[in-house]
């Protein structure tokens, strides 16, 4: 078994619901190995640090607590997925220059999902750049859940697609 290290957030059914009062019933639930934020009203995050025998099987279980402990929760994002320069350098252990030439320099380089005054990218397809284009030693935990946590949000906002319109997407040229 190994340990993986995620964080789960959500938004509470109302929105001035205190967080606070959900922290006995995650505990009964069996969220007592995360560290739970409670500083906003309406929402709550948990960074979970977990044993299990896959990624999909430590943050599918911890997704199970949270739904048994508070039903009308929303997941809002899983993490580790997006990320900025800053924090892929940070991540791999580089300078944020030598992170940012890294980028710049290598024309396969994974396309940011959001380009901006700062770039976002998906973590997962960082790692498999890397895996695959560089001699880097890479924590294969952290790529496991950073594609767990990937496919977790992509499924999340697909949700929110009408059906008919999810057609038209899959038909698009992209």
């Amino acid at each position: 078994m190994r340990e993986y290290e995620f964080t789960l957030k959500l938004k509470l059914a109302e929105p001035e619901s205190q967080p606070e009062k959900y922290l006995n019933a995650l505990a009964e639930a069996g969220c007592t190995d995360a560290l739970i934020g409670v500083g906003q009203a309406g929402k709550i995050a948990l960074n979970f640090i977990r044993e299990a025998p896959s990624a999909y099987e430590a943050i599918s279980s911890a997704l199970a607590e949270i739904r048994t402990a508070i039903p009308d929760s929303e997941l809002v994002e899983a993490g580790p997925d997006f990320v900025g320069l800053t924090d892929l350098a940070e991540i791999l252990g580089f300078s944020r220059q030598n992170m940012r030439q890294l980028v710049l320099r290598n024309g396969t380089f994974p396309a940011p999902i959001h380009e901006g005054k700062a770039a976002i990218w998906h973590l997962a397809k960082v790692l498999n750049w890397l895996k695959q284009h560089k001699p880097y030693s890479l924590n294969e935990t952290l790529l496991e859940t950073a594609q767990v946590t990937l496919l977790l949000n992509l499924a999340r906002e697909t949700r929110e697609i009408e059906p008919a319109l999810q057609a038209k997407i899959k038909a698009l040229p992209i």
